[in-house]
């Protein structure tokens, strides 16, 4: 790479950085920071434990946010000095310091983007995600599960935190129904990119014939939300039904009547919760994935509303698939909404979902 390229590209980047500092507003947000560290140095914070927690995770947020910017700016004002060294001194021996830094540079800017192009109202929030397979019995509860050790892994690689809300196993292999909270600043504004049905077409380990299957389950994706959103939720609307763990727990768990599922009878909508030992626990994260449903449910109506007034169609069902696996006769993963494909299928089933995440948040941007 010629100097006078390489001068060109930090200009750039210089310029995106300072455009990226007015879109982040640092000293508000370093202002906020030590609003919320005098908070936590209280001798009574700790008395709400939600309150708390919540309180650490909005100062994390900040911290991680204007720290990513403080060592992007480091990294630029080091290599413009690397640069002066190149051009006035001759030390080619640095070029390639000079070129790697650059390329690590703009990686890092690509991401500081997408984070400063996720404010949504709810972007920043938890993320409660469910899997359902499709038809098609084992074949279909089999990529449920996949997709379930898919997603864990890519929420272990970005930090976050999972949560096994509720699970129902298969009959013979996979899963029936899971729903996990991921927790981290953020999740569900990646997340809900993955909203949709996903197909699977491989070899089926299940078929003593070796003939070739093609299967579906479906993401959906919620905010969690807390208790400043209003949802229109009456008591004689809820019936509540208990009954016994069925997932992975100690004795207490499955020997009791602690697990809780809730239907909204005017919508025939229906959460479960088993992920705590005690019952008035469960029923309180079920009541919270419901009316995060519920409020999901809204959003979705007004937005086929608006479509509808454009005369644009929106089809939902299995043929409206948002993501293809292919394992046989190719390797091949490709997003139908953004055209975005990789033959890497083993790393994208490990959690690699960047590219496609990346992809298809900047195109609802573009």
């Amino acid at each position: 790479m010629e100097l006078s390229e390489i001068r060109q590209q930090l200009e750039t980047m210089a310029n995106t950085l300072a455009d990226y500092r007015g879109s982040l507003d640092l000293e508000e947000k370093e202002t906020r920071i030590a609003e919320l560290e005098e908070r936590m140095a209280d001798p009574s914070f700790w008395e709400d434990q939600n309150k708390a927690q919540k309180v650490i995770g909005e100062n994390n947020a900040l911290k991680a946010m204007t720290e990513e910017y403080r060592s992007i700016e480091s990294q630029l004002a080091d290599l413009e000095v690397t640069h002066e060294l190149v051009k006035d001194e001759g030390a080619e021996d640095m070029r390639g310091e000079l070129e790697s830094g650059i390329a690590s540079v703009k990686k890092q800017l690509d991401k500081f983007e997408l984070q400063l192009l996720l404010n949504e109202p709810y972007d920043a929030n938890n993320a409660i995600l469910e899997l359902h397979p499709g038809a098609g019995g084992t074949e279909s509860q089999d990529w449920a599960s996949m997709l379930l050790r898919m997603y864990t892994r890519w929420a272990d690689s970005q930090g976050f935190s999972v949560e096994t809300l509720d699970y129902l196993p298969g009959d013979e292999a996979g899963l029936k129904s899971v729903t996990l909270m991921i927790k981290g600043h953020n999740a569900f504004g990646y997340l809900k990119a993955e909203k949709g049905v996903h197909r699977l077409v491989r070899i089926s380990p299940f078929d003593s014939s070796g003939r070739r299957h093609t299967s579906f389950a479906s993401c959906e994706v919620m905010p969690e939300l807390d208790d400043n959103v209003e949802i229109d939720l009456s008591t004689e609307d809820i019936r509540v039904d208990t009954f016994r763990s069925s997932g992975a727990g100690g004795q207490h768990v499955n020997t009791t009547d602690s697990a809780v599922r809730m239907t909204h009878i005017p919508t025939n909508t229906v959460v479960s919760c088993q992920s705590e030992r005690s019952q008035i626990k469960n029923r309180e994260q079920a009541m919270s994935m419901l009316r995060a449903k519920l409020f999901q449910q809204e959003l979705e109506r007004q937005k086929q509303e608006a479509l509808e007034i454009r005369g644009e169609q929106s089809e939902i069902g299995w043929g409206s698939q948002i993501r293809s696996y292919v394992f046989h006769p190719y390797n091949m993963v490709k997003d139908h909404r953004t055209n975005i494909e990789t033959g890497n299928t083993q790393a994208v089933m490990d959690g690699d979902l960047t590219q496609f995440i990346d992809g298809y948040l900047r195109s609802q941007i573009d």
